[in-house]
């Protein structure tokens, strides 16, 4: 008996190695949880994204620019496989998201066919900003002034690059730059 307690110690002591471990090799800026779009699930950035190119997207979905939902999606079907992921940050700081979750899982996933990543909605800007946005600004992104800002995030989880709302992202300013980044390393 007293070997299996051992053994049960040995098991929880590798374990909290192996996540510190996992910790020490995560960038920062993905250190982050954040909780799923209509659901109670955690997004993890560690372990959802570590080593993949992110496309981080500040949503609304009452905007003149909802309809980029759709070139989104196609983006992201077009460059999934090669490592890319896209994340969309519902949030109301321009006043033009809902403020049930359901209206929004609807617009994204039935009206848009959305399949990439859609958090619950947070601040994106100002003091109330969700930790995410606070580290962009600390790697030297400036805040979204609109809906719809892309944040592009390299393989090393290192800020890129940010594009505003009116450049679409189908835009080869966007497309080009993730292919460049997909072929890195």
């Amino acid at each position: 008996m007293r070997g299996l307690v051992f053994g049960r110690l040995s098991i929880a002591a590798s374990l909290l190695v192996c996540a510190s471990q996992v910790s020490a090799e995560c960038a920062e800026l993905l250190r982050y949880q954040h909780t799923e779009l209509r659901s109670d699930g955690v997004v993890n950035f560690c372990e959802r994204y570590a080593g993949k190119v992110l496309l981080i997207v500040n949503t609304a979905s009452r905007c003149g620019y909802t309809p980029q939902f759709k070139g989104l999606e196609a983006l992201y079907q077009r460059y999934r496989d090669r490592g890319l992921e896209i994340v969309g940050f519902p949030s109301n700081d321009f006043r033009q998201e809902y403020a049930d979750a359901e209206k929004t899982a609807t617009l994204c996933y039935v009206n848009y066919g959305v399949s990439f990543t859609m958090l619950s909605s947070s601040a994106v800007s100002g003091t109330a900003a969700n930790p995410f946005f606070i580290h962009l600004q600390e790697q030297g992104a400036e805040p979204p002034e609109w809906n719809f800002y892309k944040f592009l995030i390299d393989r090393d989880g290192q800020f890129t690059t940010s594009f505003p709302s009116s450049v679409t992202p189908e835009s080869p300013a966007i497309t080009d730059l993730i292919d460049a980044l997909l072929e890195r390393p």
